[in-house]
């Protein structure tokens, strides 16, 4: 490592007078990996979005390459060699991938788009990432993997002297991780600083080469990573000792409400089917493109059936929009939470009454009402804004994610399908997420839950059905739920080829 590439002195930001960051004083060098980690609201993506232009500090000054810089916006900070993986997806889903990849700086020859140079480059950087996507393909097409690579791809797309990444592997699988990690070490080899946020800390532990910690917007610790555990940074991080992360698992009835018969939707599903019990926590684990997220869609009516039946409480339903499913009492917590999980631009108020408006309507909208019961979710999930006014773009990744929660809630589902719920979130904003499931399903609710973490799924669910190309290939339970396993039927080593 050699000299300073960024410095930042006495950096602060209020937001309404609520003061998110406080007095940041970092400096990061040449070819380093430096990590960041804190809880939600610590002001890990506050910071990073000072130095990337998206924020304007309230005080405090940043220096780059030794000089002090006015970073103005994200098209300021790439033209000095800044940028920036964002935690949420900045792609634009009617334009194709290379379009997105050269957005603002596109490859033009006496003004005419060189179009064909664009997409061979788009090519070679997703070979790069070892990724075959067709450089014309819409964006709104991609899984969600596939959009975050599309978001590396982007960021690298130009010799950026500092990379910084917010949350880059919440969707990958550990084959792409080690794709990700190997361009990073490169990347640092020839000379390039990368900035690293995740609440994984395994990871941070293996990349990074200092790290970080942020609480309430101040900072705890800068340390090597070597000199502390992943036990040390999680008790840096949240202040106290850390209590058992999984609640203690709740026994379901015999009762099966929710069923799913020979489901298929081509190309995607194939004879799908299951049952799920009253006050149970059903898993649902695979790879990336095994189809768990397609099943759930096409659950609620997102995605077109082709045949089979879905059965509530013994009686056949027609589902054919996310509003049947609503009527039906099945609530989804969807993956991509900017992406149809919360609306940014809209206040908590709005985005947890959005579904079931009409119950707070006769003619004219009951606000007092509406406020009301957003007060009560705030409470209930501990959401931390500085008022129920607030919009959500300037919420943490886990706020945002309950405000989702308390938006599925609303309308009193029996039915919960959680997918990802925890994307993204600390460790702590976990253990309340896992602590809300478990409080469902005392009350009778019935929850799916689709994740790609094994601990999680290993920790929560009282069955496990495992998924391969649209496929069902085993159904575990009891000591069967474990990690070997889960893999095995997921590569398709045993159950159904």
């Amino acid at each position: 490592m050699g000299d300073a590439l960024i410095k930042t002195q006495g950096i602060s930001k209020e937001f309404s007078g609520v003061r998110v960051l406080d007095n940041i004083d970092i400096e990061i060098n040449r070819g380093e990996i430096f990590g960041i980690i804190g809880e939600n609201v610590a002001g890990k993506s506050t910071l990073v979005k000072i130095l990337s232009g998206i924020y304007t500090p309230t005080e405090g000054k940043v220096f780059f390459e030794g000089n002090e810089v006015d970073i103005k916006d994200p098209l300021h900070a790439k033209a000095i060699g800044i940028s920036i993986i964002p935690q949420e997806f900045n792609l634009i889903n009617e334009l194709n991938v290379y379009e997105n990849i050269f957005l603002g700086s596109e490859i033009t020859r006496r003004g005419f788009l060189k179009n064909r140079e664009m997409k061979k480059r788009t090519v070679s950087l997703l070979e790069e990432l070892k990724k075959s996507i067709h450089p014309e393909e819409k964006i709104e097409r991609l899984s969600v993997a596939q959009k975050q690579m599309v978001e590396i791809a982007k960021a690298i797309a130009f010799d950026s002297k500092l990379l910084i990444m917010d949350e880059p592997t919440t969707v990958l699988t550990l084959n792409e991780i080690e794709i990700l990690f190997d361009l990073m070490r490169n990347l640092k080899e020839s000379g390039v600083t990368i900035i690293y946020i995740s609440h994984k800390l395994k990871e941070v532990r293996e990349i990074c080469d200092r790290v970080l910690v942020l609480r309430d917007g101040k900072m705890i610790s800068t340390s090597r990573t070597d000199e502390a555990d992943e036990e040390e940074m999680a008790r840096r991080m949240v202040g106290r000792e850390l209590s058992q992360v999984f609640p203690e698992k709740v026994s379901p009835s015999e009762e099966i409400v929710f069923e799913v018969e020979g489901l298929t939707s081509h190309g995607l599903l194939e004879d799908i089917s299951f049952g799920l019990r009253k006050g149970e926590i059903l898993g649902f684990a695979g790879l990336v493109g095994a189809g768990r997220t397609e099943l759930a869609e096409t659950i609620i009516g997102i995605r077109k059936k082709d045949s089979g039946k879905i059965i509530i409480n013994g009686r056949p339903v027609e589902i054919k929009s996310p509003i049947d499913a609503v009527k039906n009492k099945i609530a989804y917590l969807s993956e991509d939470r900017q992406g149809s999980g919360v609306i940014t631009s809209f206040d908590m108020i709005k985005n947890t009454t959005l579904i079931s408006l009409p119950a707070y309507s006769k003619i004219l909208i009951n606000s007092k009402l509406e406020k009301e019961k957003t007060k009560k979710y705030v409470d209930k999930f501990n959401i931390r804004a500085a008022s129920l006014k607030t919009r959500l773009e300037f919420f943490s990744g886990g706020n945002q994610q309950k405000v989702s929660l308390a938006k599925s809630l609303d309308p009193e589902p029996e039915i919960f399908i959680f997918d990802e719920p925890t994307r993204g979130i600390d460790v702590n904003a976990k253990r309340e997420i896992y602590r809300f499931m478990n409080e469902l399903v005392r009350e009778g609710v019935s929850c799916i839950l689709i994740s790609s973490e094994l601990e999680e799924i290993i920790g929560m669910c009282n069955r496990v059905i495992v998924m391969k190309e649209g496929r069902i290939t085993g159904i575990l339970e009891g000591d069967h739920i474990n990690e070997e396993e889960i893999m095995l039927y997921a590569t398709g080593l045993k159950g159904v080829a």
